[in-house]
């Protein structure tokens, strides 16, 4: 491991882009420290020391404790995915919009409507958490118009740099940058949650023998989610010969990997995502209606694991329907001359479909299984909030999901590296620039 560590880092553009990265990552951790101006730090670390509670730290979860300092990135990527997940169900119900988002050129136009109804999205949840504001005491430096208009605009524009600078991971760096951006806020929130965790021994709200059964509980989860994320089924497809230009390819056979869970993290984030937009419409508003919502939706209530549990199995039947189509899969298994073996070409699809549904429904209820461990851990053990998300569920999902994405990126493009001459095969080491 130390070796391939070294080498990874002697590849000059792969090591370009894992600083580049980091770097990223740095900046937006920095932002999650700044305040929106007109904020008095002191007074809102107070108050959420005194008050602190599970929609809060659901909130301070996805943002990696911004949302806590009233930073110009609390809201994250989250209104982001928000929108990508309302683009996402409109395909559904408009045939144009999908066709024009399965067109190369027609995509760009489909990610630049995303980002114009991100702003919309990120401004009505900034003026929610404005609000919030208002009623924190002593809060506001400024008057509650002006600081509402200057929250508005600071914090949308926060979380549109956000999805810039993810895009820009994606791009010039390592992995897929919102998901990273996501992995680093968990990530962030492990100091003060083990502080907590500590604090909380010393002080007798813990029994450190809960502790020892939930650390291995911990591990032998995070084993599973590692077999579960690397489990695939493989369909075996036969292609006939055939003849192209001069020369004639014999019969070869190859497969189409299914994994249990095609749709990774992604259920996770969407799920958790779309119920954390009513809780900050509606968490202390002045509006009937909305704070009846908020309070129906407590994370620690059924009602909220139930709809929870239910959103993510819906989003993974959803998101792989739509990145694995049966439809188009058979359509270039025929196209090409191929065929399963023991299913009739007409059938193709049928069967692509029945065999992912069969895969889809076991992997989507082991997430949500995995999802709900925080809400057991602190009704059976009395964990904080804080240190329960990071023991599970979401967070969990998210940490090994995002880490075999990455590591399995890293990989390839260190197998192309030694494809392309990088490896000495008489020595079997890199060769030095």
């Amino acid at each position: 491991m130390a070796n391939t560590l070294v080498d990874m880092f002697r590849m000059k553009d792969i090591r370009k882009k894992i600083l580049f990265t980091f770097g990223i990552l740095a900046v937006t951790r920095i932002g999650a420290a700044l305040p929106i101006p007109g904020v008095n730090p002191g007074a809102v670390l107070s108050y959420f020391e005194a008050n602190s509670n599970s929609f809060t730290e659901y909130l301070n979860f996805f943002s990696g404790g911004a949302f806590a300092n009233f930073s110009i990135f609390m809201l994250g990527v989250m209104p982001y995915i928000s929108t990508q997940i309302i683009m996402q169900l409109l395909m559904l119900v408009i045939p144009s919009l999908k066709k024009l988002a399965q067109d190369p050129q027609g995509s760009k136009k489909v990610q630049q409507y995303t980002r114009y109804a991100t702003i919309f999205v990120a401004a009505i949840q900034s003026l929610a958490a404005s609000m919030y504001a208002r009623g924190i005491p002593g809060a506001l430096a400024i008057g509650p118009v002006a600081f509402t208009i200057v929250s508005i605009i600071t914090v949308t524009a926060g979380s549109m740099l956000m999805v810039w600078l993810g895009e820009r991971i994606t791009a010039n760096g390592i992995g897929n940058g919102i998901s990273l951006m996501i992995f680093a806020g968990i990530v962030a929130r492990i100091p003060s949650a083990s502080y907590t965790m500590v604090r909380s021994v010393a002080s007798g709200l813990l029994n450190p023998v809960s502790i020892i059964v939930v650390i291995v509980m911990f591990f032998f989860v995070v084993a599973l989610v590692v077999y579960e994320e690397k489990g695939q089924r493989k369909i075996p497809v036969q292609y006939s010969r055939r003849v192209v230009g001069r020369r004639m390819y014999g019969s070869q056979g190859s497969f189409i990997p299914f994994k249990v869970n095609p749709s990774g993290v992604i259920p996770v984030i969407f799920a958790s995502t779309l119920l954390s937009f009513p809780l900050q419409l509606g968490y202390n508003s002045n509006i009937g209606w909305l704070r009846a919502v908020a309070d129906f939706l407590n994370p620690q209530g059924a009602p909220y694991l139930i709809i929870y549990t239910l959103l993510i199995i819906a989003f993974a039947f959803f998101y792989t329907q739509v990145t694995l189509n049966p439809i188009e899969m058979a359509k270039n298994i025929r196209d090409n001359g191929g065929s399963i073996p023991g299913v009739r070409n007409e059938k193709l699809e049928e069967y692509l479909t029945k065999v992912l549904n069969r895969i889809i429904l076991p992997g989507a209820i082991f997430l949500a299984f995995i999802a709900l461990i925080p809400t057991l851990i602190q009704m059976f053990f009395s964990f904080p909030s804080n240190v329960a998300m990071l023991f599970g569920g979401t967070s969990l999902i998210i940490l090994v999901g995002v880490d075999l994405e990455t590591m399995r990126q890293l990989d390839g493009l260190m197998k192309m590296h030694h494809h392309d001459g990088f490896v000495d095969a008489r020595k079997r080491r890199l060769k030095k620039f």
